[in-house]
């Protein structure tokens, strides 16, 4: 079972095994973190490693992970990644491109939020790097976003210990809150957006810069 065996890396290897279970589910989708996360609260609770130490790698290892996958959209670009997912068991193409449309649509804030969301969590970094976005803008976002996501399953799962599966069961809430947030912002936006214009506010109506000739 995927439980036994990351409870296993991670007494092991202690915070690097949790690090590296954490990382997979950036690179292979179908390993939920909202089960390894938890796993490490527990192996926490046990004292194989200090709660602020499996915060610390966990989020190294999310950090890691979502770093390589961004590397890959930058140097492949968007066909060639959307081929390899395409050879990813258990991944769909649609699942990139939903991503992708994602990143389109909220910019920089889908790096952060992205983080949240499970599939969006591992895909979201591909568009960014085919889009080549900022760098350091992308670790720093992606750094907030991971540490926020790993802190409530790993505190979770340290809290309830031996029963850490329980978790599981609260991330779909979790996820939907997530995702009820991106959708009022992104409301509240168009609506401001629309009442500045309907005022004749120039700069609502601009899309392009202005040349200076």
């Amino acid at each position: 079972m995927l439980a036994e065996w990351a409870v296993s890396l991670m007494e092991s290897l202690g915070g690097v095994g949790a690090a590296v279970v954490v990382g997979l589910d950036n690179l292979f989708p179908p390993i939920p973190s909202e089960l390894v996360l938890p796993l490490a609260g527990f192996s926490a609770s046990k004292g194989v490693f200090s709660l602020p130490a499996a915060l610390f790698w966990t989020t190294l290892g999310s950090v890691a992970g979502a770093v390589i996958v961004y590397l890959a959209g930058m140097l492949l670009g968007r066909t060639r990644t959307r081929a390899l997912v395409a050879r990813i068991p258990l991944v769909r193409v649609t699942d990139f491109d939903k991503a992708e449309a994602w990143f389109t649509r909220h910019g920089t804030k889908a790096v952060f939020l992205g983080r949240m969301i499970p599939l969006f969590r591992s895909f979201i970094s591909l568009p960014a790097g085919v889009e080549r976005m900022n760098f350091p803008k992308f670790l720093v976002l992606t750094t907030l976003g991971s540490l926020i996501w790993n802190t409530v399953f790993v505190v979770a799962g340290y809290q309830l210990g031996e029963n850490w599966h329980r978790v599981e069961s609260y991330a779909g809430v979790f996820q939907k809150l997530v995702i009820a947030a991106v959708a009022l912002a992104t409301t509240l936006f168009v609506v401001t957006r629309l009442r500045n214009r309907s005022k004749g506010d120039p700069e609502s109506t601009e899309v392009l810069p202005r040349i200076s000739r």
